[in-house]
């Protein structure tokens, strides 16, 4: 299910909206431009999506690879 306050909030930062919980009928475009489509949001979200699962995948590669300790991993990043 898209999240769409996060979707929003990843790709349209600069502009000017509102939406009450997660429901796309309740958003507000208080922006000059043409609001998203609910259609174009639920492509968005799927990308992001899977950019989250790219970039953990990534991650677990190169701790693989290292062979690093998840208490040696959170000390790198301490």
């Amino acid at each position: 299910m898209t999240n769409y306050p996060k979707v929003l909030t990843a790709h349209f930062q600069h502009k000017q909206w509102t939406i009450s919980g997660n429901d796309y009928e309740t958003l507000i475009w208080h922006d000059e431009t043409t609001p998203p489509t609910k259609s174009e949001l639920d492509t968005l979200w799927n990308q992001l999506e899977q950019l989250e699962v790219d970039k953990a995948t990534a991650k677990a590669s190169a701790i693989a690879k290292l062979g690093l300790t998840a208490d040696e991993v959170a000390a790198l990043l301490s």
